[in-house]
C-alpha cells in the first residue's frame, strides 16, 4: 500500500515505475464488478469497512473515495499507469454512472434564461442579468427608446392654437376646448412608434418591481428579448429594443 494518495489506490512505485499493488488491484477489480452488479456508493464503502480493506493511512472510505476510483481511467493503462481494467468494462461502468447521476433540475427562470440566450448559458451570465436588471429597477428613468425629439404633426399645431384661441376668448368654451384637448392627445399619440410605447410600460414595469433576490421568469417574459454573452460580458435586449452591455448602465 502506498503511504500517500499521491499514487493512485491499486498501484505502487517501484525503482521509478508504476506498478499494481497486488491485493490493492484486486480491491479495484471487486469495486468495478460489484458497481456494474447493481451495488451503491454507500453499499461499496460498507462492504470494504467490513472487509477492512485499508485505502490510506488513519482514513476510511466514504463515497468520494470510490467515485474518484470509479471515474479513474489510468485503470485502463494511461499516463504511465499499466493496465489493471479491461477498457469495455471500464466504459460500461462510465456509462452507469450517466445513467444513475441525478440531473440537475432548472428553475423556470433558468429555463427562461437559457431561451433568452438560445442555449445552456455559463452560470455567470445568470449572476451578471439579475444584477443588471436589479440596477434598473432602482433606476428606471434609465430605460430609453431610440426615439429622440419626435416633431409634432402639423394638426396637432394647429389644434393647440385653436385650443388657445378658444382659452383666451371669454366666455370659455368648455364644451369645444375639451374636444380640441382630446384632438390633440389623439395626435400626440399617433406620433408615438410601437418602442416608445414600450419604453412607457418598461419603466412602469420596472418602478413597481421590488429588487429580485434571483431572477424570475416572469420578469425576463415581460421585459427582454433577448441575452447574448461573450468572454465575461453580456448583452440584454429589453423589449423597446434598447441594448444594455455588462451588467452596467449606459
Amino acid at each position: 500500500m502506498a503511504k500517500n494518495r499521491k499514487i493512485p489506490f491499486g498501484y505502487r512505485m517501484e525503482f521509478g515505475t508504476y506498478i499494481p499493488q497486488p491485493a490493492e488491484a484486486e480491491t479495484v477489480r471487486r469495486i468495478y464488478q460489484t458497481y456494474l452488479a447493481g451495488a451503491s456508493y454507500k453499499a461499496l464503502v460498507e462492504a470494504l469497512q467490513e472487509r477492512g480493506v485499508v485505502y490510506d493511512e488513519c482514513k476510511l472510505w466514504n463515497k468520494n473515495m470510490v467515485a474518484r476510483i470509479l471515474e479513474d481511467a489510468r485503470y485502463v493503462g494511461m499516463d504511465r499507469y499499466p493496465a489493471i481494467l479491461p477498457e469495455e468494462q471500464f466504459h460500461s461502468v462510465q456509462e452507469r454512472r450517466r445513467d444513475r447521476a441525478v440531473p440537475v433540475r432548472k428553475t423556470p427562470a433558468q429555463m427562461e434564461l437559457r431561451r433568452l440566450c438560445g442555449g445552456p448559458p455559463p452560470a455567470w451570465v445568470e449572476q451578471q442579468t439579475l444584477a443588471l436588471l436589479n440596477r434598473l429597477i432602482q433606476n428606471p428613468e434609465s430605460i430609453a427608446s431610440g426615439q429622440t425629439g419626435v416633431e409634432e404633426p402639423a394638426e396637432a399645431r394647429k389644434l393647440r392654437q385653436e385650443l388657445d384661441e378658444i382659452l383666451r376668448t371669454p366666455p370659455v368654451d368648455e364644451k369645444r376646448a375639451g374636444e380640441v384637448a382630446f384632438q390633440i392627445a389623439g395626435c400626440s399619440l399617433n406620433t408615438i412608434g410601437a418602442e416608445e410605447y414600450e419604453t412607457l410600460r418598461l419603466r412602469r414595469f420596472y418602478r413597481n418591481h421590488p429588487l429580485m433576490e434571483e431572477l424570475e421568469q416572469e420578469f425576463l417574459r415581460e421585459s427582454v428579448r433577448q441575452i447574448t454573452y461573450r468572454g465575461k460580458g453580456i448583452q440584454v435586449r429589453l423589449k423597446n429594443g434598447q441594448i444594455i452591455e455588462g451588467g452596467q448602465l449606459p
